[in-house]
């Protein structure tokens, strides 16, 4: 049985044994006219007014969007809410790129985001969470958390977010609240956000939204300063848009949420041996920092002591010299990243990132093909794998009747062993 796994632009091919069970996103059909249904969506939207109700000719507006590690469709739905909003002149619009504690977008991958016409059009700015001079105070939580946001963003008079729905590996689901926390916040917000208490919280996972505290602590956050309209997309395996859900920022991803999971989610009855993922090809396997997330939907079915091999390009590296490659570096077994990260002591941007792969790799080998050299590759704690289709074979002569299972589209496609509850 062979099978194709998207990796980097292209396919990696590998030839599955008998009996492998293939995991994949439910057919979700690309819609025929993403415009007409884009439009459709904004003008009877959920739970808020139309989005041309919503601004007035002279508002100063920012539409915030992901950075370059989403697929999310900037290039179309940029140039559609200008159209929409024709009556706003250009000069009036700043697109706020939520890095979160990314590193910023470069011009040639804003170009490579938004298209060379959207580029030179419009003021396109990337959020600095790093920059205490470029936050403002949104507010203090219910919750007693003092939140500092994009200044931009709370000095607008009108704020539009963007976000792509998908299953979370600790909030849910992406989008949402997501897009202005941890998007455009300060770095001590989004510390907190991602705490080590909080994501080891068995609540803070795939595809759950009630009870979730990374879920409610963003939602809190996104409401201090709300925005005035959310559009939020879905995407099928091939990044084609398969729904619009759009209006209020909570509403419209609880509904996207619920497309979501009906969609993307697989419940299996037990665990195998062998798990194979993808993470979906580019744009989300540039760097192993986001191959992390196919790696711990592999771990959701994988058994104690069993293996999983992640196909990820990671032409980026992990990325090199990131908080998260020094914290990679910082000890030499997932136990002993789990023990540091945990300390209360320890506080370091993207730890909660090497918290959710260690947490993996205690329980299972992980085996990497990438574009990554050997040496690069050691500094992950997984090991490196030359030839997938050779270790595959090795690993079903060790084991004939191994339970094997691939996740095509890796973290687009998320199994699961057990009922977790509802939304």
């Amino acid at each position: 049985m062979r099978v194709s796994f998207p990796y980097g632009t292209g396919f990696h091919e590998l030839e599955l044994p008998a009996g492998a069970v293939i995991i994949e996103p439910r057919a979700a059909e690309a819609l025929a006219d993403e415009r007409a249904s884009f439009l459709a969506s904004v003008r009877e939207p959920i739970g808020a007014a139309p989005l041309r109700e919503c601004i007035s000719s002279g508002d100063r507006v920012v539409i915030v969007t992901s950075d370059n590690t989403r697929p999310l469709p900037n290039a179309k739905l940029v140039p559609w809410i200008i159209e929409e909003l024709r009556h706003v002149p250009p000069e009036n619009f700043t697109v706020l790129i939520g890095t979160g504690s990314h590193r910023a977008c470069s011009a040639a991958e804003i170009r490579e985001m938004f298209g060379n016409d959207v580029s030179r059009t419009l003021r396109i700015v990337n959020h600095d969470a790093f920059d205490a001079g470029g936050l403002g105070k949104a507010g203090v939580t219910d919750r007693g958390g003092e939140i500092f946001l994009n200044r931009e963003y709370l000095e607008a008079d009108t704020r539009i977010t963007l976000g792509f729905i998908e299953p979370h590996f600790f909030a849910g689901f992406s989008g949402g609240p997501k897009a202005v926390m941890p998007g455009i916040a300060g770095i001590d917000a989004i510390m907190r956000f991602h705490s080590a208490p909080v994501i080891d919280d068995p609540r803070a996972t795939w595809g759950l939204l009630r009870d979730n505290p990374v879920y409610e602590m963003a939602s809190r956050a996104a409401c201090l300063v709300k925005p005035d309209f959310s559009i939020q997309v879905t995407l099928g395996p091939g990044h084609g848009i398969t729904g619009f859900f759009c209006g209020d920022v909570l509403e419209a991803h609880r509904a996207g949420a619920v497309f979501a999971r009906e969609s993307s989610m697989r419940a299996c009855d037990t665990a195998f041996d062998i798990v194979i993922t993808s993470n979906s090809g580019h744009p989300l396997d540039r760097n192993f920092y986001q191959a992390v997330k196919g790696i711990c939907a592999a771990g959701e079915i994988v058994a104690g002591g069993g293996r999983i091999i992640s196909l990820s390009h990671c032409g980026e590296g992990i990325p090199d010299d990131s908080e998260f490659h020094e914290i990679l570096k910082s000890h030499g077994t997932p136990g002993g990243l789990l023990d540091m990260i945990r300390d209360p002591s320890f506080a370091r941007p993207e730890a909660w990132q090497v918290q959710k792969l260690a947490a993996v790799l205690a329980r299972a080998e992980v085996h990497l093909f990438s574009a990554m050299q050997r040496d690069k590759a050691a500094d992950t704690h997984c090991m490196h794998c030359a030839d997938p289709v050779a270790l595959l074979a090795r690993f079903m002569k060790e084991k004939p009747d191994a339970r094997v299972a691939a996740l095509r589209f890796g973290p687009l496609s998320i199994p699961y062993i057990r009922e977790r509850g509802g939304l």
